[in-house]
């Protein structure tokens, strides 16, 4: 099994920023992506940003040049680095794993718990 923690959410004013972390632990032999959604209100789960082992990125227009996800592969940890918040950044943000838990095994994903982003205006 694997768990993905995540920190750093919390309330900040538009214009502001924040910082999430994810941290993956268990039984994990590699990770190939790891990346952040979120869900506002009413709304279905979104991708805002993926990097994969070799540090390749994809983010959302959305955030496009306020947001920056980095990986640290060491501490099987990804960052989501978020500047110049707007309050439609506001939602639940999740962290997804693609884990290889053996050599030759199947990958699975594994979603965290969830932090809350609120931006206000």
């Amino acid at each position: 099994q694997v768990q993905l923690v995540e920190s750093g959410g919390g309330l900040v004013q538009a214009g502001g920023s924040l910082r999430l972390s994810c941290t993956a632990s268990g039984s994990i032999f590699s990770i190939n992506s790891m990346g952040w959604y979120r869900q506002a209100p009413e709304k279905q789960r979104e991708l805002v940003a993926q990097i994969t082992s070799g540090g390749s990125t994809n983010y959302a227009d959305s955030v496009k040049g306020r947001f920056t996800i980095s990986r640290d592969n060491a501490k099987n940890t990804v960052y989501l680095q978020m500047n110049s918040l707007k309050p439609e950044d506001t939602g639940v943000y999740y962290c997804r794993a693609v884990v290889l838990s053996g050599y030759q095994q199947p990958a699975y994903q594994y979603w965290g718990q969830g932090t809350q982003v609120t931006v206000s205006s």
